[in-house]
This record gives structure tokens, sequence and C-alpha cells, in this order.
């Protein structure tokens, strides 16, 4: 038998191939494996080698973050301690701009007339508050009638200002009504920017016409800030001015209203002693003020009634109250108007005559419509502030103050003892 040419006798079994074959496969497997450990290692350890780098400079940021917080917390610490300590620079309205130049200490010497502590003694009307389940009612009618003490207003207010007009302030007034209207505020909130700018004004002295729409809308940011739930942004105030007002300005504004009004935002407004008075006339349950209990429809004839009023500079001859009482003498005799005023008729006189013509105007045109608003109540709806054509109603009104008319006696006849006899 021959295999692989060479003659193998019978039963000689065929020899295996030669172990180097084996060997050498053996060798190149431990050598691939050796390569492929010292690669993964190496990949390992480069891995490793940058994770502990990342740690390293994350560490190092951090570092640097904690260190400028502090830093940053430091200066804020040593402003505060300045300010405190009243070596901060003023805040003033330069000619031409509207910027916060630093925050320095108001000098008061001319706003301590206007900032000075009410007299309590001069709080002598009788309450007409019932007795109150939150609260004690004589308390709360002192508090009422400081607030007309301490948040001094008057049509002098203008008299600062050279430049400015009394048209230029109602014509402004008119506008802020327009934008309540357009973004669903309340008339607390456009009552609240007119005091606001008012008492503002009457801290400055000459104030150009360009600066009145900046004052104006900042005084309505601060006032949506304080009575809305729902404020509207800085960015759409910002923008119902066309251009003229910049975010950034009203912000500086704002610091700037705040700090001459010495942080007092909290007057009784016009609205809300003209609800009080309607409350109290219509109330059936002297233990439960809170909730309104009179006519939707009276009260936004009076209310449209003030609002044309008030945009008459000689509307701040009176104190809030009295004005309010004025026009509620208009709608309803005097006796009642006393009883929850607490007034008398030489009291609120002069201002009944100042408003008869502002009457009569008024009602020469349509009478205000309760307005239906997305997502108010039906029950909410008279206390939106809304807009009508009142520029046009306050020059009819200014043209018939001017005739001579003759003085407007109370509505209440007189007593039958007082009763001249015809025998």
């Amino acid at each position: 038998m021959r295999t692989g040419g060479r003659a193998v006798s019978p039963g000689i079994k065929k020899l295996a191939p030669a172990p180097v074959i084996h060997f050498g496969l053996r060798l190149r497997q431990q050598c691939i494996l050796f390569y492929i450990t010292e690669h993964c290692t190496n990949c390992i350890m480069a891995r490793r080698s940058g994770r502990l780098q990342a740690k390293i400079d994350n560490k190092t940021t951090h570092a640097e973050k904690i260190s400028k917080l502090k830093k940053e917390q430091c200066s804020r610490k040593k402003a505060l301690t300045k300010r405190r300590n009243g070596e901060t620079q003023s805040l003033k309205i330069h000619e031409g701009s509207c910027r916060a130049e630093g925050l320095v200490e108001t000098p008061m010497e001319g706003l301590q007339e206007a900032f000075e502590q009410p007299d309590l003694s001069q709080c002598s009307r009788p309450s007409p508050l019932p007795v109150l389940s939150w609260g004690g009612s004589e308390d709360v009618w002192v508090k009422m009638l400081s607030k007309e003490t301490k948040y001094k207003h008057g049509k002098s207010c203008l008299e600062r200002h050279p430049r400015l007009q009394p048209k230029m302030r109602a014509v402004l007034l008119d506008w802020l009504m327009e934008v309540c209207e357009a973004y669903v505020l309340h008339r607390q909130t456009f009552y609240l920017a007119q005091d606001f700018f008012d008492r503002f004004m009457f801290t400055q002295d000459d104030v150009e016409k360009e600066r009145l729409q900046l004052i104006g809308i900042t005084a309505l940011f601060i006032a949506s800030k304080i009575e809305e739930i729902y404020p509207p942004k800085i960015t759409e105030l910002a923008y119902v001015t066309d251009g003229a007002c910049l975010e950034d300005e009203i912000l500086q504004m704002e610091l700037i209203m705040l700090k001459a009004l010495n942080w007092d935002l909290c007057p009784e407004t016009v609205v809300s002693w003209m609800k009080l008075y309607i409350q109290m006339a219509s109330v059936y349950d002297f233990n439960n003020l809170l909730v309104p209990q009179f006519s939707q429809e009276t009260y936004i004839q009076i209310t449209q009634l003030l609002d044309l009023c008030i945009l008459d500079i000689h509307s701040l001859d009176f104190k809030y109250g009295t004005l309010a009482a004025a026009a509620f003498c208009h709608f309803i005799s005097f006796d009642v108007v006393q009883k929850v005023s607490g007034l008398t008729w030489e009291a609120v006189e002069g201002c009944v005559n100042w408003m008869a013509p502002f009457v009569e105007t008024m009602m020469g045109y349509e009478g205000a419509k309760l307005k239906n608003f997305a997502k108010v109540t039906s029950d909410d709806r008279h206390n939106i502030q809304t807009h009508a054509d009142y520029l046009s109603m306050l020059r009819e009104a200014q043209q018939k103050s001017t005739l001579p008319t003759n003085g407007i006696f109370p509505p209440t006849p007189p007593s039958s003892a007082e009763k001249t006899s015809t025998n």
C-alpha cells in the first residue's frame, strides 16, 4: 500500500501532521489576544483619564461659580449697607431723559408736606359703618379717613410744570382707560394709576410732555401688579405705546416713581369710596358688607360720571370721598348720601355744584351699558374699566361750566316746619 508516494507496511497507522502548525496558530492567537488586551486596557485607561480630567474641570468650574456667587453676595451686602447708611445717590428725572442715575436718599425738604403723618384728630366724621364681623367698624372708618389726609393731591400738581397743560393730563388718562378696557383691567386698577400719576407729578418739577406717556404707563404697570391677579406683562404695556416707551425705560421709571411716592401705594380711591357708599345704601344684611348687593346698572352709571369728572384737573380740588359722595347725590336723595358717608351738605355742596355741568352733558349721551368680557363672570363685569368718548364729553362740560349757573340746592325738600305759609 502506498501513501503519499511511500510504501507503508500493512498494520502501520498514518502519522499525525507535524505539531509545528498547531504551535504557530497558538502563538498567533496569543499575540492577537495580547494586542487586544493591551489596546482595550489603553482605551479603558484613556476613558478613565478623560473622566477624571472632566471631574477636575467640573470641580474647577464649580469652584469658580461659588467664588463668583460669593463676590456677588458680598457686593450686594455692601450696596445694602450703603443704602441703609444713606450714602446712595438719588433718583432724578433729567431733562430730556428718564434714566436712574443711582439710588440716593431723596431730599425730603420739599416733600415733607406731601408725606407728613396724618393727623387723626381731623378724622371727626361719624362712622356710618355697622358692626362688622371681621373687624372693628370704628377702626376701619378711621383708617379710611386717615388715608385721605395722608395721600394728598391737588390741581397744583401741574403748576410745577409750566410746559404742561390740563388737556394733556386728560388725554393721558383717557388713553389709560382705553388700555384698561383692552386688557380687561379693573376700575380700581385705573384709579390707582390715576392717583399714582397725580401724586408723582406733585413731587416733580418741570417734566417734559414727552415723558407723560412713560409716567402714565408706568403708573398703570405698578397699579396692575397691586390689583390684578394676572397683570399684563411689561412687554404688552410697552407694545401699546407704539415704541414710545421701552421696557427698560418703564422699569427705570418704576423705581423713580416708587421712591418719589415713598412706597405709599394704598390710597382709598374715588371708586373704592363709591363702592362703599352704594353698598351701604343697598345693603340689607349689615353683617355682610363684603358681598355686592347693589344694582350693576346703577353702579356703572355713577362710575361713568366719575370717569368723566376725573379727567378734569379741578376734580383734584376735592377729596376722593367727597367726589364720590357728590356723584352719588345726583342719583339718590341727599339723606341717603349723608347716612352712608357721614358728610354734611356744606361739605359736598361745592363739589355737587361743580359736577352739575358734567351730569348735564352725560345725560345728552347714551348711557353706559354693561359689557361682556371673556373669562369675566357676570357678577364681576361691572368692575372692569370701560372707555367711552370722554374727551368730547369733557369739552362740552367745560364749556357749560364757564356759563353762569345758579347754585344747586340739596335734593331733599325742607321739613314742614320750614315751609312758608301760603295763607
